[in-house]
């Protein structure tokens, strides 16, 4: 018995992976992320297999679940939104496996902020422009942010900014980081990315909290901030350069 612990992706069902798909498909039990988690993705899972959404379970209950599986033989797949490797709250879950010998393994899956990418149509680095994307929130309600990892502090770095569980929290977000990137500085909010009902909104420090309440949006967004996303102009990378030696290739 293993627990497979699955990053669904960013909300499109066709945006899982392929071995999450199999794995899904192989597991007669399937815990999920609450409504992050599109029906395409449930629908992998095999017949009379026992679905379980975990969005009002607190960790106990989780874990319940998990051992009761673990003692019937059967394989676990659990589901979380986007990919694991960050505000999953997988490594606390991993940690009562630990506890009780219980055996897991990890499928990454595609990250809100790569979908959200797409959605702008951009590229978040650009030559001689942006080179640093950093990933962070801001703490509302959630837990506190350590020493250190405050927007003031990530955005003296001067790189673009991928604000993740914030949209609640702009007000703050605008104030903290217009005197380090200037009210003129573009700014890009996307609204469930890869979902039928994405909204992309676009400012800057100086007009995103305006726009952002016209919309309505106060909830599953992602915010991003940079000078890399006005579509600025910017250098050609030493990648695809004539100049650039490569070697030659083996025949």
């Amino acid at each position: 018995m293993t627990v497979h612990f699955i990053g669904a992706g960013p909300g499109a069902a066709d945006l899982l992976t392929l071995r999450g798909r199999d794995l899904i498909a192989a597991s007669p039990v399937c815990l999920y992320a609450g409504s992050l988690v599109p029906p395409g993705v449930l629908a992998h899972a095999p017949a009379g297999a026992r679905i379980v959404d975990t969005a009002e379970m607190h960790l106990d209950e989780i874990i319940a679940e998990i051992a009761a599986a673990h003692e019937q033989g059967l394989d676990v797949a659990r589901l979380h939104s986007g990919d694991l490797s960050v505000w999953s709250a997988m490594a606390e879950q991993m940690r009562r496996l630990d506890e009780l010998g219980i055996p897991y393994d990890v499928t990454p899956g595609v990250p809100s902020f790569a979908a959200a990418a797409a959605a702008l149509g951009q590229e978040l680095t650009l030559p001689e422009v942006a080179q640093t994307l950093i990933l962070t929130r801001t703490a509302t309600r959630s837990t506190a942010m350590p020493p250190g990892e405050d927007l003031k502090s990530l955005g003296a770095t001067g790189a673009t900014l991928a604000i993740h569980l914030s949209i609640m929290n702009l007000a703050r977000v605008v104030a903290d980081l217009t005197p380090l990137y200037g009210t003129d500085c573009p700014v890009a909010v996307v609204f469930r990315a890869s979902w039928p009902d994405e909204r992309v909104l676009r400012g800057t420090l100086a007009t995103i909290e305006g726009v952002v309440k016209e919309a309505g949006i106060d909830r599953t967004a992602l915010i991003l901030v940079g000078r890399g996303l006005g579509r600025p102009s910017f250098g050609t990378s030493h990648l695809y350069s004539a100049d650039r030696e490569r070697p030659r290739r083996r025949t």
